[in-house]
């Protein structure tokens, strides 16, 4: 490691710096926290709004057609290695890429609007409308800029210190590398969908096995502060946020102790996309402390860093990553999972299984409560909603906003774009881990909402 070419403390320092203003550092702005990259992601789209459904709609077209090409592997594959990444995937991913092309252009052109049929429920606002017009157009914001911007934190050392000073704490702890607080951060300050773009691009450059890249996406990219305000107030109780945000926050560590640790999680296995690149756990000879060797193992990622033609490329990379190959998937599973949860009494039905659980726990109105139970794997936003036009109860409305942000793994955002990511974790794991979650922060919220409320 000594004898390795070290880079300047200020290329590790400035760059670095600018990442964690832009992503981490919460800022008061209009009223309400955020953070930088938000804000500046939220100017864009209120200069260019009207624009966006028709951006989203020309990038999932795209994504469709050229994932259909790239499927026969056509020579000129080599030549664009970026495009090559953004459009190679398998057959039932561009299925998937077709499905949501059909469904954004129905929907971007109002077909079946105010009808009875297959069609107008695909489109409808609550459905098609509301992840082209709601989900879609504000994401396709963030994903550009993140993209862009993410190698300030990814390619100057930063994820090397941190995860130097933290392997100690994070790898017993959460069986994971200390760099990956860092992801964790990102999602609970900023927004869960870039703690799994991080996730992925560091699994993807070899840094994170695929256990540990699991384990990120599913368990450490959080919902971010702002969204868990939208849900509180939606029923009514943001005078308890404090109360609130501190049980969300202990059932996310708890969660994140115990998971790892039970299938599906544990049964991933540490092998790598890229061999070579992950940080080492103990500290090499000649470094006394693990700052020391955080600040050495950050020159020295300064010192192999390729200038801005590296930072450039990386960026395009990423936000092509998340343009083509996401967007398309939160389109196709986010209106299919609405569809189902607004127009068929399945998630009625597999609620009826936690009705038990919800009795013995003493949860008010427990009946409608176990109908938001299941509903939150298609929509985080979607159990607060049921919540606050069925359910009367204080306490019984407190434990649904809760669990509703601590189940965490839901279809028409960080579910759909961990599905359509490389992370090795599929639908039915999801599910699985989904249910894990729901258990766990039931298990925890509904007996300290009884010190807190009365039934």
């Amino acid at each position: 490691m000594e004898n390795k070419p070290q880079g300047s403390l200020a290329g590790f320092l400035i760059p670095s710096i600018i990442g964690i203003v832009l992503f981490m550092i919460p800022v008061q702005y209009d009223g309400s926290w955020t953070i930088v990259v938000k804000i500046i992601a939220d100017m864009i789209s209120g200069a260019i709004g009207e624009f966006l459904p028709a951006l989203c709609v020309a990038i999932v077209t795209a994504s469709a057609v050229l994932g259909l090409v790239f499927l026969s592997k056509p020579n000129f594959i080599a030549t664009y290695p970026i495009v090559a990444n953004t459009f190679s995937t398998t057959a039932i991913w561009v299925v998937i890429r077709i499905l949501g092309a059909i469904f954004i252009w129905l929907t971007f052109l109002g077909v079946g609007e105010g009808g009875d049929g297959i069609i107008s429920l695909i489109t409808s606002g609550d459905n098609g409308g509301f992840v082209l017009n709601d989900l879609l157009s504000v994401l396709v914001v963030i994903f550009l800029l993140a993209g862009l911007l993410l190698p300030l934190l990814l390619d100057f050392g930063l994820l090397e210190f941190i995860g130097a000073l933290l392997t100690k704490i994070m790898r017993p702890l959460f069986t994971i590398p200390g760099r990956a607080a860092v992801d964790c951060i990102t999602s609970w300050i900023g927004d869960g969908t870039l703690g799994v773009m991080l996730t992925a691009n560091q699994y993807e450059s070899g840094y994170y096995s695929k256990r540990e890249a699991a384990i990120i996406s599913t368990t450490f990219s959080a919902v971010s502060i702002t969204f868990s305000i939208v849900v509180l107030a939606q029923v009514d109780l943001m005078e308890y946020f404090g109360l609130y945000y501190l049980l969300i926050c202990a059932i996310g560590v708890v969660c994140a102790l115990i998971l790892p640790r039970i299938p599906p999680l544990s049964l991933k296995k540490d092998e790598y996309l890229v061999e070579g690149k992950a940080m080492g756990e103990t500290l090499p000879e000649g470094y006394s402390n693990s700052l020391q060797y955080g600040l050495a193992l950050a020159r020295q990622r300064v010192a192999e860093h390729g200038g801005i033609s590296q930072f450039l490329e990386g960026s395009f990379k990423n936000a092509a990553g998340m343009w083509f190959g996401v967007l398309p998937v939160v389109m196709c599973i986010g209106t299919l999972a609405l569809v189902l949860a607004n127009h068929t009494t399945i998630f009625d039905t597999l609620g009826l299984p936690f009705l038990p659980l919800l009795q013995l726990l003493d949860v008010p109105q427990a009946v409608e409560v176990s109908k938001t139970m299941i509903v939150g794997f298609t929509d985080m936003f979607t159990p607060s909603v049921l919540a606050a036009g069925t359910i009367s109860s204080p306490m019984a409305k407190f434990i649904v906003a809760v669990i509703s942000v601590t189940q965490l793994i839901y279809l028409s955002e960080v579910g759909g774009l961990i599905l359509g990511s490389k992370i090795p974790v599929n639908l039915p794991e999801l599910f699985i881990l989904f249910l894990e979650r729901t258990i766990i922060s039931l298990l925890i919220a509904a007996p300290v909402a009884h010190m807190f409320f009365t039934a």
